[in-house]
């Protein structure tokens, strides 16, 4: 497998960001991921990527993950597009259900108790945009006729999604290119890729064995308290010390681990300060990008 390790920006401030972009550009990062915060000091996943691309030559951007129910996709699409075209195959997309943070809900709109509903009909028409010149589309959500975004990507968009529920597995393998997770163990993700091997063998279609991608935290010390309370509200039954590796030497040793459970993609989390922030980079070149092949 093409083992490839990028990273990600849980909160970035706009006044930090383009030097971590330029640094990691230097250092000949695979990618960098952004995360939708709405509440923190962090650039917008979308506009921030944005910004990165044009101010890269090499380094691709990703999306670790942004929410798509509440998002008009015929939009979404658009904007894919747009940087598919002055940034080709640097265009990494993860979508997914919703914000970590319950109550940034109100911020994504959908009809009470309907989010999973509405997320499988605008995956399905933003990958209409993305493909056709124009688009018919009546669903229950959304109803567009005869539109169209213009120039669409010359190589086809990879729509990867995020979750790790049985309903999340299922919908990756109907609809997505590829799965990013989170907080899952090696054995979880090898049943987790099981499982959306099967959904996409039951709709009839296949996802790309290299299409399975884990976000991964690092610690250096002990979990910040503020992380471990958020990890146990996420993963209560765990002891959050079991997700996340401490030091370079257990993070070597766990992504093999996980690479033996079929992951080859991965999106690195360091949870540190501000300040951490060129040491930290250092470290990943050193440590972390001699695993990729």
């Amino acid at each position: 497998m093409k083992i490839r390790i990028g990273v990600g920006f849980a909160a970035v401030p706009g006044r930090e960001f383009a030097a971590r972009v330029d640094t990691a550009e230097a250092l000949g990062v695979d990618s960098l991921w952004l995360s939708e915060q709405l509440s923190a000091a962090s650039v917008d996943p979308l506009a921030g990527m944005a910004y990165a691309l044009g101010r890269t030559s090499s380094i691709k951007m990703g999306t670790g993950v942004a929410v798509l129910p509440g998002r008009n996709p015929v939009l979404l699409a658009k904007q894919l597009a747009t940087m598919a075209a002055l940034a080709p195959r640097r265009v990494l997309p993860v979508l997914g259900l919703g914000p970590a943070r319950p109550a940034e809900r109100d911020a994504f709109p959908v009809p009470a108790g309907r989010r999973g509903a509405v997320f499988d009909e605008a995956l399905q028409l933003l990958r209409r945009m993305l493909a056709e010149e124009t688009v018919t589309f009546h669903g229950e959500f959304f109803d567009v006729t005869d539109i169209g975004i213009g120039d669409r990507p010359t190589r086809p968009l990879d729509i990867w999604l995020g979750g790790a529920a049985p309903a999340a597995l299922r919908r990756i393998g109907r609809y997505g290119d590829g799965w990013l997770a989170s907080l899952v163990d090696p054995a979880e993700a090898a049943a987790g890729i099981t499982a959306i091997n099967a959904a996409a063998a039951e709709a009839g279609r296949a996802v790309d064995p290299e299409h399975h991608g884990l976000s991964l935290r690092i610690a250096f010390g002990e979990v910040p308290a503020a992380t471990a309370a958020a990890l146990r509200g996420r993963r209560p039954e765990r002891d959050p010390a079991d997700l996340v590796p401490r030091g370079w030497a257990q993070a070597r040793e766990l992504v093999a681990r996980y690479v033996d459970a079929g992951v080859s993609k991965f999106v690195v989390y360091p949870l540190i300060d501000s300040a951490g922030w060129p040491e930290f980079l250092d470290g990943f070149a050193r440590e972390l990008m001699p695993l990729e092949t």
